[in-house]
């Protein structure tokens, strides 16, 4: 594709429709990791090329362990993908951290168990290891931190917290949410991983947007999270979800140069020639020139 786009987001299927989203169209993209969760819808934003893609798939047909999370991001960066703005439905595991509220965490917590469409781009002959010590980009968090809360002034926002990634689809016990709380965890999810490290693998910079729908199950005095109970928050979370995700677009420097974008200097351990041809052209597109025939 000549085209190139550098800003993504990952989000429901309703995030695209914002009245600033102009000269929309949809496009299939395939990778060797097969088929993204769904085509990736690309409009102009404030000026930006900018790709949507429905984590979920169209009408929210895959559970998150169903996601497949690498033919999404390979499929992103295929496009040019320097920055993904990622939007997650969460529950808090803190009282301060309402319904409702907006969260920019920074850290993250990986408790799922099953291979979730693939953890990782490396294997098949090839050896990385990437450095995640902090999963999100500091410097895109800096941004969508500043679009939130100069931008978006009738939003509730917080900075910071842990958010631990369960595998779903199924919501927490009791027993489950009160040890979350007491590894000080503040945010629990289901989607965030491995989508946040295959990103750095990806070298592309990428920040997370919670939206808090509920306080999971711990919260006693609350009613106990249920489908309806989050689908109706959601509903009034996705405007200022939305407008964050706009404010934020206008502020990136597209030309922005940061450490996410340098992820994999030094992190591929197999020799050179013993890397096969086949794990080359797959990985090619991440690698660059790094092992170029």
């Amino acid at each position: 594709m000549s085209e190139q786009i550098t800003i993504g987001v990952i989000g429901g299927s309703g995030l695209y429709n914002m009245a600033e989203l102009t000269d929309k169209s949809t496009i299939e993209v395939d990778t060797p990791f097969g088929k993204p969760s769904a085509p990736l819808v690309v409009g102009t934003l404030h000026g930006k090329r900018v790709a949507f893609l429905a984590r979920h798939g169209v009408g929210h047909v895959l559970t998150p362990s169903e996601v497949p999370y690498r033919a999404n991001i390979y499929a992103l960066k295929s496009l040019g993908v320097r920055f993904i703005l990622a939007a997650n439905a969460c529950g808090s595991l803190k009282q301060d951290y309402a319904p409702g509220h907006l969260v920019i965490p920074t850290q993250l917590y990986d408790n799922t168990k099953s291979e979730r469409g693939g953890r990782s781009f490396f294997g098949g002959g090839i050896v990385g290891h990437v450095g995640v010590a902090d999963p999100f980009s500091p410097e895109l968090s800096a941004v969508v931190l500043a679009a939130a809360r100069e931008d978006v002034t009738d939003a509730t926002l917080h900075h910071g917290g842990t958010f631990i990634i369960i595998e779903g689809p199924r919501f927490s016990t009791r027993g489950e949410s009160e040890i979350f709380r007491a590894w000080g965890c503040s945010l629990i999810g289901m989607t965030t991983c491995p989508e946040a490290f295959l990103a750095r693998e990806a070298e592309i910079a990428y920040v997370t947007l919670a939206h808090i729908t509920d306080y999971d199950v711990w919260h006693t005095s609350a009613e106990s999270v249920t489908v309806e109970m989050v689908m109706t928050t959601m509903a009034r979370n996705i405007q200022h979800v939305q407008q964050v995700i706009a404010a934020s677009v206008s502020r990136i420097d597209e030309a922005a140069d940061y450490a996410a974008h340098h992820a994999l200097d030094n992190a591929v351990m197999t020799a050179p020639d013993r890397i096969s041809t086949q794990a080359k052209s797959t990985l090619r597109l991440l690698l660059g020139n790094r092992y170029a025939d």
